[in-house]
């Protein structure tokens, strides 16, 4: 059975995100401080930047999942920072799309308070660049964050952003000076107290709004909109919206699970659109609720390490909980931005659905490897480092294209921002209710032109959003690209 990687030097399974290139999922507990092998010689100054590039290297010489794929003879003096040596030591794997910048140095007290209870620092909304209109669009806002409370939410479009009045910039023309680096830098660090006037266009008008950053937790289910029953055509279907994988949201996944089964629903809509990943733990429980039809014998997940390190490795086998469903028909809506835990968990369900399950929206982003956490405490520093990879009962683990190519019926369709989540007529969410209702789609993702998509309904293709994502993501961002 499962065995925890907890009773070995490392802890902290990962499956990295997309947001910035990079990002993580934990399962199995939480980080702890690890003396890599080969040792690193102390030195007097244990921060200083030689012995965080020796702890770095050590970690990656260790443990990381294509040691063929590490470039040699790198001088560690020839980079003035950790992330660029690390980016030089596993530059030949990133060539070969194994590694897209999910090798990283991130901080520990940062990255625990995300895990541990989705706490960041921030507007509390997701942003994504609109390129015809140029504007940045609202693709979600949290309800317990700072833009919410001042009237901001999905679809509302930024137009101008400044510090005040008297240097409000217009979007259009912070990109054709900038590119739309420069958008993630009018708006200014995630740090609380920092202040930024919007100009916002929305239903209710045009309109500037002061809105300050302020530190909260995230809803991994939103209270809104996040687990609910949608009545369609006679007929009832359950709908799940995760945002991450992250500890917080066990108990609301719990409570939704129990709701799908005392409502004795089991066609499910599962909404991964923005989910970067979080908690391999989280993901086991998910499929653990997927599983009530399952035995204890079948495998929902496998976890495989590089051959010197195969002693590590997990098979997670299905493990009934209270709450669990038994479902008939599974709809999962994803997009660029879906990856890590949530490309597990769609992966790990196809073996036991095939032709009963699709992928709605687009192409997912295609990460079937995962991160451990090695901490350099006194430093604050925690190398997330690429050492598994993940695999369904079947084996298959070579989703670096995305879960569309893999998943024959899947079904493009739009992420209508104009549309709440959670509405039947979003056009992904629609997509899903006409597949678990026996209606055919017209267009499969494989068959939408490259870069777009089909607008569900009348089927006019139209550009993808591309989410903002800061040139150095902060925790919370890597698990959930777009965030600010």
């Amino acid at each position: 059975m499962r065995r925890s990687i907890a009773s070995l030097t490392v802890l902290s399974l990962l499956l990295a995100s997309c947001g910035g290139g990079g990002g993580s999922t934990g399962g199995g507990g939480g980080p702890v401080t690890v003396t890599p092998t080969p040792t690193p010689t102390p030195t007097t100054a244990g921060c200083g930047l030689s012995a965080r590039q020796t702890f770095a290297k050590a970690v990656i010489d260790e443990w990381y999942l294509f040691p063929s794929d590490v470039a040699a003879g790198v001088n560690p003096a020839s980079f003035t920072d950790v992330q660029t040596y690390i980016d030089a030591l596993v530059a030949p794997a990133r060539a070969l799309n194994k590694d897209r910048f999910f090798t990283y140095i991130t901080s520990i007290a940062e990255e625990n308070a995300f895990f541990n209870s989705g706490s960041s620092a921030g507007f509390g909304v997701r942003l994504s660049y609109d390129a015809a209109s140029q504007s940045v669009v609202i693709a979600e806002a949290y309800e317990t964050a700072p833009a919410f409370a001042a009237g901001i939410d999905r679809g509302a479009r930024i137009t101008a952003i400044g510090t005040n009045a008297s240097n409000l910039r217009t979007v259009a023309n912070i990109v054709a000076a900038e590119g739309t680096a420069g958008i993630t830098n009018a708006l200014g660090p995630s740090d609380p107290g920092v202040t930024r006037l919007l100009r916002v266009v929305d239903a209710s008008g045009t309109r500037d709004i002061s809105v300050t950053k302020a530190d909260y937790a995230l809803d991994p289910i939103s209270d809104r909109y996040g687990a609910k029953i949608i009545a369609d055509g006679g007929r009832n279907y359950g709908y799940l919206n995760l945002r991450t994988f992250i500890s917080s949201a066990n108990p609301q996944l719990r409570a939704a699970f129990q709701n799908f089964r005392n409502q004795g629903v089991t066609d499910i809509i599962i909404d991964f659109r923005y989910n970067g990943g979080g908690l391999v733990s989280t993901a086991e429980l998910m499929g653990d609720l997927l599983g009530r039809n399952r035995s204890a014998s079948e495998v929902f997940s496998q976890t495989n390490f590089r051959a010197s390190k195969s002693v590590e490795n997990t098979r997670h086998f299905f493990t009934a909980q209270p709450e669990s469903i038994a479902p008939t028909r599974i709809a999962f809506i994803g997009t660029g931005s879906t990856a890590s835990a949530s490309e597990l968990v769609i992966n790990s369900m196809l073996p036991y659905l095939g032709t009963n399950m699709t992928l709605v929206g687009s192409n997912t982003f295609g990460k079937p490897v995962g991160q451990i956490a090695l901490d350099k405490a006194e430093c604050d520093d925690r190398l997330r480092v690429v050492a598994f990879a993940t695999g369904n009962a079947t084996g298959q683990s070579d989703y670096y294209s995305g879960l569309a190519p893999k998943i024959t019926n899947s079904c493009a369709a739009a992420d209508d921002l104009t549309v709440q989540l959670g509405d039947a007529n979003e056009a992904s969410i629609r997509a899903a209710i006409d597949f678990l209702a026996g209606r055919a789609c017209t267009t499969r993702i494989a068959e939408a032109p490259s870069g777009l998509r089909a607008q569900s309904l009348n089927e006019r293709v139209v550009a993808e959003p591309e989410m903002l994502v800061p040139e150095q993501p902060r925790a919370a961002q890597r698990e959930l690209p777009g965030l600010f």
